[in-house]
Parts: C-alpha cells; sequence; structure tokens
C-alpha cells in the first residue's frame, strides 16, 4: 500500500524496516540514512554502508530505491546514493583481534585448489573496497607468498608482526618467516603456538575480513581457531569427482564438530573450457559438489571451471590478475558475491547484532 505523502518523515517511515547487510537492524535505526532531500516530485536519498558490505552496494542501491519508487509512486524519480558508514569492528575473544567476520577456506584433501580460491576472495573482497586481511595457516606447505608473488620477511615494530600489504590486501604467512625448501617439522602445541600468534601479535588492524587458508585435511587448526576467537564459519572447497567429495565430506563434519558454521562449497576445477573452441569438457566430471552441498544442506557459492591462465598467473605470483580476466573474473566474483550475500541473509534471518558501543 502507497504512502499519499511525500515528506522526509514518511521516507524514514518507509525505510525503518530496510535492513542493514551487516548488523540485520533497520538502516533508520542505525543512523545510516543521512540525508533525505524532495525537490519538487525528485526524491533523493543518500545511504550509508560500511565497507564489510561494500560487494552489495549496487544490490543495496537498487532495493532502497525499488522499495521507495513502490512506496512513493507519485516521485517522478527516485535516487538512492550510497556514502561510506563507519563502523569499527569489535575485539575477538582474549587475543585482540578486531574483524567482523572471520572466514576460514578448507579442504578434504590436498591438490584442490583450496589456496587459490582462499586467496581469490580475499582479493575480490578487497577489490570491492572491504578492508581484508588473508592468514595462511597451511604452516607445513604455505602457498599464499607463492601465489601472490611476495617473499620478503614482514617488520617487527613495537612487538607487532606488521603484515605484507599486496595490493591494499595485508597478508601474513609462515611463508615468510622460512627459508624456501625448508621443512616445518613440529608438533601440535608449536603449531597451536604459531596460529595464536599470527592472530594475536600480527598487527591486523580494523578488518571488515579476515580469511584464513587452511591446511588440507581434517587436523587440529580448525580446533585451535574455534578455541581462540568466534568464526564466521568456513568455506570448503573440492573438485567435481566423488573421491574429492567424500574428503569434502569429512572437512564439513570437522568444521561442525568444532561449532564452526559451514558457509558453502566451491567446485573448483568445474570443467575444462577449451580457450580456441568454447566447448566445454567435463574432465572430473561437474556438478557434483552442487549436488552434494543440497544433500548436506550447504550453501553452494560456485564453480570455477579449469583456467589455464589461473594456473599460470598462480605460477607467476600474478594470482591478482586474476580479477582483470574475463574468463576467470566472472566465476570469482560470483562466489565472493555469493558469500556476502549469503552472510547478509544469515545476518537478517537472525536476531539484530547488539549496538554496543566497540573498541
Amino acid at each position: 500500500m502507497s504512502d499519499s505523502s511525500l515528506s522526509p518523515a514518511a521516507v524514514n517511515a518507509a525505510l525503518a524496516d530496510f535492513p542493514d547487510p551487516e548488523t540485520g537492524r533497520g538502516v533508520v535505526q542505525m543512523e545510516q540514512v543521512r540525508d533525505v532531500r524532495i525537490d519538487g516530485g525528485s526524491l533523493k536519498v543518500t545511504l550509508g554502508l560500511t565497507t564489510h558490505s561494500a560487494l552489495l552496494k549496487e544490490d543495496v542501491r537498487s532495493e532502497a530505491a525499488a522499495l521507495l519508487r513502490a512506496r512513493f509512486p507519485q516521485a517522478s524519480e527516485v535516487i538512492v546514493e550510497i556514502v561510506n558508514h563507519d563502523r569499527p569492528p569489535m575485539k575477538l575473544g582474549e587475543i585482540g583481534l578486531t574483524a567482523k567476520s572471520v572466514i576460514a577456506v578448507g579442504s578434504g584433501k590436498g591438490g584442490v585448489g583450496k589456496s587459490t580460491i582462499a586467496a581469490s576472495l580475499a582479493i575480490g573482497l578487497q577489490r570491492a573496497g572491504s578492508s581484508v586481511g588473508l592468514m595462511d595457516a597451511d604452516v607445513y606447505g604455505p602457498s599464499i607468498p607463492h601465489l601472490l608473488g611476495v617473499n620478503r620477511k614482514p617488520e617487527v615494530v613495537e612487538g607487532r608482526i606488521q603484515p605484507i600489504e599486496v595490493a591494499g590486501l595485508k597478508v601474513m604467512s609462515m611463508g615468510f618467516l622460512v627459508p624456501p625448501g625448508e621443512a616445518v617439522v613440529w608438533r601440535g602445541p608449536m603449531l597451536h603456538g604459531a596460529i595464536t600468534q599470527f592472530l594475536r601479535d600480527t598487527a591486523w588492524g580494523n578488518l571488515d575480513y579476515l580469511i584464513i587458508d587452511m591446511p588440507p585435511g581434517t587436523g587440529d587448526i580448525a580446533l585451535t581457531l574455534s578455541q581462540l576467537l568466534p568464526l564466521t564459519g568456513a568455506v570448503v572447497v573440492c573438485t567435481p569427482q566423488d573421491v574429492a567429495l567424500l574428503d569434502a565430506v569429512k572437512a564439513i563434519a570437522m568444521f561442525r564438530k568444532v561449532n564452526i558454521p559451514v558457509l558453502g562449497m566451491v567446485e573448483n576445477m568445474s570443467g575444462f573450457l577449451c580457450p580456441d573452441c568454447g566447448k566445454r569438457y567435463d574432465i572430473f566430471g561437474s556438478g557434483g559438489a552442487k549436488k552434494r552441498a543440497a544433500e548436506l544442506q550447504v550453501p553452494f557459492l560456485g564453480e570455477v571451471p579449469i583456467n589455464m591462465q589461473i594456473r599460470i598467473r598462480g605460477d607467476q605470483g600474478d594470482t591478482t590478475n586474476n580479477f582483470t580476466d574475463p574468463t576467470s573474473a566472472s566465476y570469482l566474483q560470483a562466489i565472493c558475491r555469493t558469500l556476502v550475500k549469503n552472510l547478509a541473509g544469515s545476518r537478517k534471518a537472525a536476531p539484530p547484532l547488539p549496538t554496543l558501543s566497540v573498541l
């Protein structure tokens, strides 16, 4: 039912239940409706959005505009402008990390492209405008430095490890600290200590997202993380064939056992797109992860076909440019967007976050 009046008060009333993607609370309550201007029949609303929701900027703009057009059909035009709304993160756990969402990326086995997907999630979120950290927790086989083309040691300033920055992305990895080719031979307690130090003693700053590249398999790092801080959830990467899916199911069971929500599955190496003829070849099969995700009641985030350029750029330390190549960017962007959209949907369905003061 449309409102016959067109006034700032009526516009605020119309937006009262429009949810902020990050908190699930109404944008009016959260003081994110910055300005309402009515000029003749033209309506312009300025809406604040946090960088945590940067990937959803256009979605929020179009949804808010559609709501206002439906409520005020007499308006000759409706313009929604999105500006930045600052909401710092709260400290997580006793380690002092300040991040809004902490997402672990895992797999049931190695060789499925988990690190490439973890790096791509971090890069995609950062490119959209979010503040992102990428922590390589695969202590025994750190791949992130190679994928991003960095090999220098981080500095320590006033007892805090300064993460390496790559195109605005804050990165920390054991690969920065151990000489290439040297094996890390540690028992569980030493591993726990390293992960704790990476989280507690790295100067991450205020993050919207911390993406954690987990070791493959079902080791105890997931338990360590669950004890250190509240994780937003985990993303499980697998390939389409049954043997990989069996291991992915074990990874999902592991996360659930330590009470880490599973945010979704990604099917990597999902078919091969021939660059010469454009024909698709399902070398490892296709759609297996999507089917298994439905059976396990886990969101399916998307697929990434086998792409020679993704492999080449990974070998060259140029993974960030996967987002400038249309043959890979569309798939990776879709996964990032689906993940953030699902997070917003979960937040909308859950009790709203508290309005406690932060930091």
